[in-house]
């Protein structure tokens, strides 16, 4: 029984991080790439994670502690590439139900210019 549970664990979690690499290569946008790539992957990853920790005795904690880190660091760095693609010129940004971020980015002093505008030191 726990051949079948975790046979169809690693099929589903392979699907599904297969469904992700489609994504990535069809997708039309920066965000739904970004989308695609952690959103599946990550409950991929998972499903292919329990059914190791299903059939691995020994190695159960490193593997639940291997899946928590996915989980954490996943959404971070999706987090972190959509608001570099959001800085980066070239890059078309079509929010269909308004740009929030916009404003609150304008109101903020451009981190390029820490440090250059200070008052010099007199001489001596």
């Amino acid at each position: 029984m726990a051949d079948v549970i975790v046979g169809s664990l690693i099929t589903l979690g392979a699907f599904l991080v297969l469904l992700a690499g489609i994504g990535v290569i069809r997708f039309p946008d920066v965000y739904a790439r970004m989308h695609a790539a952690t959103k599946a992957t990550t409950i991929g990853i998972a499903l292919v994670g329990l059914a190791a920790a299903i059939s691995l005795d020994d190695a159960r904690p490193k593997i639940i502690l291997t899946i928590a880190f996915i989980f954490i660091t996943a959404p971070a760095a999706a987090h972190l590439v959509g608001r570099a693609s959001y800085r980066a010129e070239g890059i078309d940004v079509d929010l269909g139900a308004g740009d929030d971020l916009a404003a609150v980015l304008d109101d903020l002093p451009d981190p390029g210019d820490e440090g250059r505008h200070h008052t010099p030191r007199p001489p001596g």
